[in-house]
């Protein structure tokens, strides 16, 4: 992977990760995060995501590593897909930004 494809992905993920890490643990902690996502072992891989969102998150810039890129490069793919699908109605409490906000991205904040 080549510095400038870095580049991009960390500067992608910054911008569409707009949840900060303390945040997103708290988030991941409630019934709301856990109640949506598919999953085979009791955890949702948007659930597993965000944990693995919050460790990256805390790591330097330096400091990541290939596999941490491939998963915000992942993230970023998310992201992007699931918000093309927005849904009708009231998004507040819908499984759609709850799925959203596992991955890190909260579609109903201003900043």
């Amino acid at each position: 992977m080549s510095d400038k494809d870095r580049d991009d992905i960390y500067d992608t993920f910054y911008d569409r990760v707009n949840m900060q890490p303390k945040e997103l643990e708290e988030w991941l902690e409630t019934d709301d995060s856990k109640s949506v996502g598919d999953s085979d072992s009791g955890e949702s891989t948007g659930h597993k995501s965000g944990r693995r969102i919050v460790e990256i998150k805390r790591t330097a810039k330096d400091d990541l590593t290939d596999d941490q890129y491939d998963h915000m490069n992942k993230v970023n793919g998310y992201i992007a897909r699931h918000l093309s699908q927005l849904p009708d109605g009231n998004i507040e409490n819908s499984d759609w930004r709850y799925s959203l906000k596992n991955w890190g991205h909260d579609p109903v904040r201003d900043d």
